[in-house]
């Protein structure tokens, strides 16, 4: 008897001691296989490159090499379907702006060599978890802070002048336009996830039309932000994948039972009033109604809804990604998720 004793104790212990290893090497996939390689298309030092060349060659080397971008870019982004492709490279080349911005922008990004590791890393995982996705041409320009992150037929654009850093002297100018609270996001390190959630909102998961009620929207935009903790580098912070700053994201973790009192106290979470909700879910310097002096952090349905989706996965292991991805029913994972934190 001591001896089946002593052998489901050693049996206990190595079980164990593999269940504790596996969770600290972490529950990622091996993606090495995974043929990926993600190469950043230089548009904006090809054009700028292009300045003292013949503006009817340009345009015709650049419409050959990037076909529909160069038209949107040309037409849409810095120019107007008014004007013709030379018209708009004439005006552009003359405009001394723009040669200070690219300027600023080649300092900064000399290469993306560190943004393309980072990208093939997320899309390894992406094409693990969704095979068939398709991963778009990627295309660097600048158009004077008109466009962060348009995304064409097949193409996804990623405007470096958005990204120049938070002391950049140039979102000083602009802060008419472009709040601060916007502006310090516009940092290299915010790339890759800007990159991740405009692909995951734009081409995997389309917010379907009846998600209507403050909870299917933060469970929806919930959801999104637990595919970006499976698909995106480790080591990015969870301040950057939400874009708070870490006092902010320290305001909500202290707060995270006054905030869900607060939505239940006040009866939002089936709200379907668009101007009702939307204060829950868009970029602010705050969230207006909670926290004293202006120091909650912004947008706290979503994170509220990262929360509840996170203790839904916790506490149902069996669920995949790809299950959780394709479930739009938001109270049954409120309700299974067993989210109830305590107020302070």
């Amino acid at each position: 008897m001591m001896y089946n004793v002593k052998q489901w104790q050693i049996y206990l212990i190595f079980l164990f001691a593999i269940t504790f290893i596996s969770c600290k090497s972490g529950k990622r996939p091996d993606v090495s296989n995974i043929n990926v390689d993600i190469k950043i298309e230089r548009f904006d030092q090809e054009l700028a490159k292009s300045l003292q060349n013949d503006i009817q060659q340009t345009d015709l080397r650049l419409n050959q090499k990037y076909g529909l971008f160069y038209d949107d870019y040309i037409h849409k982004m810095i120019g107007s379907p008014n004007y013709t492709n030379t018209e708009v490279l004439e005006i552009l080349f003359k405009d001394k702006a723009y040669a200070d911005l690219t300027h600023d922008v080649d300092s900064v990004y000399p290469n993306l060599n560190l943004q393309e590791a980072g990208l093939t890393e997320t899309f390894k995982y992406i094409k693990y978890y969704y095979p068939k996705a398709r991963i778009p041409k990627m295309i660097s320009f600048v158009s004077g802070f008109a466009y962060q992150m348009p995304v064409g037929d097949q193409y996804l654009g990623i405007g470096l002048d958005m990204f120049l850093g938070k002391d950049s002297k140039f979102y000083k100018a602009i802060i008419q336009s472009v709040p601060l609270y916007l502006s310090r996001r516009f940092s290299p390190e915010y790339i890759v996830p800007r990159v991740a959630e405009t692909y995951a909102h734009e081409e995997l998961f389309p917010e379907p039309d009846e998600n209507k009620s403050l909870l299917a929207k933060m469970i929806f935009q919930g959801k999104v932000l637990y595919f970006l903790d499976q698909v995106l580098p480790e080591n990015t912070a969870d301040s950057i994948k939400i874009g708070y700053t870490t006092d902010q994201l320290q305001w909500a973790q202290n707060f995270e039972g006054n905030i869900w009192a607060y939505f239940l106290e006040n009866n939002f979470l089936y709200e379907t009033d668009y101007q009702k909700i939307q204060v829950f879910l868009s970029e602010g310097p705050f969230t207006p109604g909670l926290g004293e002096n202006r120091d909650s952090a912004p947008k706290l349905g979503v994170w509220t809804g990262w929360q509840i989706v996170k203790k839904y996965m916790a506490t149902h292991p069996e669920v995949t990604l790809q299950q959780l991805m394709a479930d739009n029913d938001a109270q049954k994972i409120l309700n299974q998720s067993r989210y109830k934190p305590k107020p302070k």
